[in-house]
């Protein structure tokens, strides 16, 4: 259970730190690449920490794809946003919390109670009423190419996540350390070429934010795996997707006085009620 509420605190200060750097206008990759290189040297720290180290090229592998695809989650997101507005982009990632569930069951056998099912389909009502009081971007029209952006975004982060249930059912515990690692330096090794690529001017705010989200950001995969490890994905999935949407609500209100309107509070009631159902 610990791991599970460690997991919601990192995954809600990483929303929160991605939401002020969304309001400074910082780079997004440049502020990914600076998260990545943090995150890889306490990735390294924590494995070079292990009394028994054992290197074996599965969780490397396994690692060097993951941090590609996390690359390419996060630069999907951007661009969904850009293309479709933050209330879309938004709920299609945390709609993606349907990915490792259904995957869950069918591939594992978890199989949920009533009760269970009860708080997942709450969920996706919390989702639903989360995006209503984003408020819909009627203004854009959107084009083919950015509905793809858009399932980018649901597809990437939901294969991230279920990723870290296959590592717990396919590794021992005793490599985390090393899968985390190979993460995280992969995932810097791409996002900072694509920042040399694209030219981007260094910005020493942007690279600050990055520098302090990567301390969330790899403890929150770390708590994660832990918390696959002792409770089902099918509770811990929606539990975390859940518990982010309203403790960043109640940050917003709290550190920007944004307002709640009728459907934040009624996402706020029922993501409660799933919590309490899941849980």
């Amino acid at each position: 259970m610990f791991d599970l509420i460690f997991t919601v605190l990192c995954s809600t200060t990483i929303a929160l730190i991605l939401k002020q750097n969304d309001r400074q206008s910082g780079n997004i990759l440049l502020l990914l690449s600076a998260n990545y290189f943090v995150a890889t040297v306490i990735g390294l720290i924590v494995w070079g920490s292990q009394s028994t180290k054992i290197f074996s090229w599965q969780p490397v592998l396994f690692g060097a794809l993951l941090g590609g695809l996390f690359v390419f989650s996060f630069f999907a997101f951007a661009k969904a946003v850009a293309a479709a507005g933050t209330a879309l982009a938004t709920v299609s990632a945390r709609l993606s919390v349907i990915i490792p569930v259904i995957f869950s069951i069918i591939f594992f056998g978890e199989n949920p109670d009533p009760k269970n099912w009860i708080g997942f389909l709450l969920t996706l009502v919390t989702i639903f009423f989360f995006y209503k009081s984003l408020g819909s971007n009627s203004q854009k029209k959107l084009r083919l190419e950015n509905y793809f952006f858009i399932l980018a975004v649901l597809v990437g982060i939901g294969i991230n996540d279920f990723s870290m249930k296959i590592f717990n059912e396919w590794r021992p515990e005793s490599e985390t350390g090393l899968f985390l690692l190979s993460i995280f330096f992969f995932a810097f090794i791409y996002s900072i070429l694509i920042v040399a690529m694209q030219k981007i001017k260094f910005s020493k705010a942007t690279l600050v934010r990055g520098a302090v989200l990567g301390i969330p950001n790899i403890f929150s995969t770390f708590f994660l795996i832990g918390a696959l490890k002792a409770l089902p994905a099918i509770r811990v999935y929606p539990t975390v997707n859940i518990s982010v949407i309203i403790l960043t609500a109640l940050a917003a209100a709290g550190l920007w006085r944004e307002t709640l309107n009728r459907p934040g509070i009624a996402a706020l009631v029922s993501g409660s009620l799933a919590i309490v159902l899941l849980v």
